[in-house]
């Protein structure tokens, strides 16, 4: 919640209802940390430039990037002194913003978008039915999700030195192996017949 808004108690507990409910919708793809009310829990930043939105979401991953911020506005925040202690801020990170409003407050927050220069890459509405909540996304900005994912996040690796191949040398072509002749049968020597003397 921003410093300078002070919503009334029933806008208030609204308002921390639905950062839970997207918490939840988006444990599957993200680690998603809130700051509901007043509470600081998760800061973007160091120092004092550190902000607190109601959503930052990292990687699941070991390293846990920054992967987007979330802010929820309610009817009353959705004006220009909000979007220039908060939207300004949130839309020059390196990460995805993504804005929700009340249904009947889109048009108010594109017009604040385009007045201040601040780029959300989604704006999204929402809107109750009895107890539960529906979001539509009415607003993407594919040109910065392009943009900041061409980002290099690091150096990139130095190319391997091509490698030369020598051409090969023709296998010569081996005849096929000949039959052997078969060895000639021997001619039979004519037995001799021997004469018998008629005595």
């Amino acid at each position: 919640m921003s410093p300078i808004l002070v919503r009334p108690v029933r806008e208030q507990l609204e308002h921390d209802r639905l950062i839970r409910l997207l918490q939840t919708k988006l444990r599957r793809k993200f680690e998603a940390a809130i700051n509901p009310g007043n509470e600081q829990n998760t800061p973007v930043g160091t120092g004092t430039t550190a902000i607190f939105p109601d959503l930052v979401l990292f990687s699941l991953e070991r390293g846990r990037r920054l992967q987007g911020v979330i802010e929820v506005e309610t009817g009353e925040s959705v004006n220009h002194l909000e979007a220039l202690a908060q939207w300004t801020h949130l839309s020059k990170l390196r990460a995805e913003f993504h804005l929700y409003v009340p249904a009947g407050m889109v048009d108010v927050a594109r017009r604040l978008c385009e007045d201040n220069q601040i780029v959300a890459n989604e704006i999204w509405s929402y809107h109750s039915i009895g107890d539960q909540v529906r979001f539509t996304l009415v607003h993407r900005n594919r040109e910065v999700a392009v943009a900041k994912q061409r980002l290099p996040a690091a150096p990139p690796k130095p190319a391997a030195p091509p490698t030369i191949r020598t051409p090969k040398k023709p296998a010569r072509a081996v005849p096929p192996p000949r039959k052997a002749a078969k060895p000639k049968a021997k001619a039979k020597k004519p037995a001799r017949i021997q004469k018998r003397s008629s005595k």
